[in-house]
């Protein structure tokens, strides 16, 4: 089931089209990846999404139902770019904000307390914002966003100012979020963060979509047929260089150890049958294809498109 779908939403500030007929439909307990460079509408969609502008034209679901003001409460956001008071105490600007989502001042009090204490800031309840690092404040951010347990949580460059340390405790949460059955839209350019995370992405590229499914999926949609393998001992080049349905295109040898880069030229070849007629050519002791990774990916369908 979609908890959210997004449907030809088209966007347009003065001479500017933001949005341009994107969709996007996120499954119920999912991390769902919301990818593309700067400027290529992420943030406009997020922000329609938030209500917090309309779009000029197509629909927004959330549950099976027309998005309206009452899924606010069902949504959380924590945004790129972070607001926080500067000059207000953390821990009562922390239930502030926590009450505009509909928590008593006695529940958020008490939530807030117990998620400081496992971030490790209780100590910094009584201080200003200001005297907060960056790091610190997005960790109360991340707090507020999620202490009302919504259904859907949106998180635009989570792990922007973090340490790695603090990355992973963030990205374990999420995970730990998801497994109690929240939602998750994660906007970011860190494409190995999207490798551990998401089950599904959209790329968008001036404004529209240029690639959407499932993360497995299009990983082996975009595979290029390349195996790296590695040989031990006297290899006989010569009798893999004659064969048809494949190419060697890097060779290097270190001590005892040759390592071929091999690319398959016939689809209809089997791993199995790719194996079997290299074997005779040498003794193998490592076989693997190489699969693109997100990031490999992303650069190649932005530039292609930025060509075009």
């Amino acid at each position: 089931m979609y908890l959210l779908e997004a449907e030809n939403i088209v966007k347009k500030y003065a001479n500017h089209l933001a949005l341009d007929g994107v969709n996007i439909k996120v499954e119920e307990g999912s991390v769902y990846g919301l990818l593309g460079p700067n400027g290529a509408g992420k943030t406009s969609l997020i922000r329609i999404i938030n209500q917090i502008t309309a779009p000029d034209s197509g629909t927004v679901t959330f549950k099976g139902e027309k998005l309206n003001q009452n899924h606010v409460y069902n949504i959380g956001y924590l945004p790129e770019e972070r607001g926080l008071y500067k000059k207000m105490k953390v821990g009562e600007q922390a239930v502030y904000l926590a009450q505009l989502k509909g928590l008593s001042k006695s529940d958020a009090t008490k939530k807030l307390k117990e998620w400081f204490e496992k971030f490790d800031i209780l100590a910094w309840w009584d201080k200003k914002v200001e005297e907060l690092s960056k790091g610190m404040q997005q960790k109360i951010q991340f707090i507020v966003t999620i202490l009302h347990e919504p259904k859907l949580l949106i998180f635009d460059e989570p792990f922007s100012g973090f340490d790695p340390i603090n990355a992973n405790l963030l990205k374990t949460e999420i995970l730990t979020l998801k497994e109690k059955g929240a939602t998750i839209i994660f906007s970011t350019h860190n494409m190995e963060s999207v490798e551990e995370l998401c089950d599904d992405i959209t790329l968008i590229n001036k404004s529209k979509n240029v690639l959407s499914g499932k993360l497995s999926e299009i990983k082996t949609r975009f595979k290029t047929n390349i195996f790296n393998v590695q040989f031990t001992g006297t290899v006989n080049l010569i009798n893999i260089s004659q064969h048809h349905q494949f190419k060697i295109l890097d060779n290097k040898k270190v001590d005892n150890i040759t390592n071929l880069s091999i690319k398959l030229l016939d689809d209809n070849v089997t791993t199995n049958q790719l194996i079997s007629t290299l074997i005779p050519s040498g003794n193998i002791i490592s076989f693997n294809e190489k699969i693109p990774t997100m990031n490999d990916i992303f650069i190649n369908l932005i530039e292609k498109k930025d060509v075009e």
